[in-house]
């Protein structure tokens, strides 16, 4: 049995020591915001937040999760109107949308621990993210968009570090 704290709520699994996190998340937990894309840790799709890391979840055996915190998209906000996602939307970001929910993922680590990134900082950031429809510059966009929305809020980045913390509010 492995347990650990997903979207704020315990959990405890029954499963192979090396099955992937990505599928203790779809199909144990049945959580479908995480995607498979390459299986190899290699595209980002999978990513989602261990102890506030951006992991691939492909990758990850779920051993390395135990007694750990794993944050998926569902965990950012019960209504979807975390800062970096209402940014996705105001941006028009989305394409084909399935890396979505890693880019975001990665995009919430990243403003967890530079809240003002610059260009290059994104850049470095989001390189182990692919988007097959090259929405770059729009992703960019959205970043500096939430970062801009937080900054302002007067209460820089504490929902990011909410939903990172697991207390998002259900």
């Amino acid at each position: 049995m492995i347990s650990f704290t997903l979207n704020g709520q315990p959990r405890d699994v029954d499963v192979a020591d090396d099955t992937p996190l990505l599928w203790v998340l779809r199909d144990e937990l049945k959580l479908a915001g995480t995607k498979f894309g390459c299986g190899i840790g290699q595209c980002g799709a999978c990513t989602v937040l261990l102890d506030g890391v951006p992991v691939r979840s492909c990758s990850t055996p779920v051993t390395a999760a135990a007694d750990g915190k794993v944050t998926t998209i569902e965990g950012l906000s019960s209504a979807g109107d975390h800062p970096v996602q209402r940014a996705w939307v105001e941006e028009q970001v989305p394409q084909c949308g399935y890396c979505q929910s890693g880019q975001i993922m990665s995009a919430v680590a990243l403003l967890a621990a530079n809240p003002r990134p610059t260009d290059a900082d994104i850049d470095r950031a989001m390189s182990g993210n692919v988007c097959r429809c090259g929405a770059y510059s729009a992703i960019r966009r959205a970043i500096h968009r939430a970062a801009d929305a937080e900054a302002q809020s007067g209460d820089a980045m504490a929902g990011t570090a909410d939903a990172i913390a697991g207390e998002v509010d259900r």
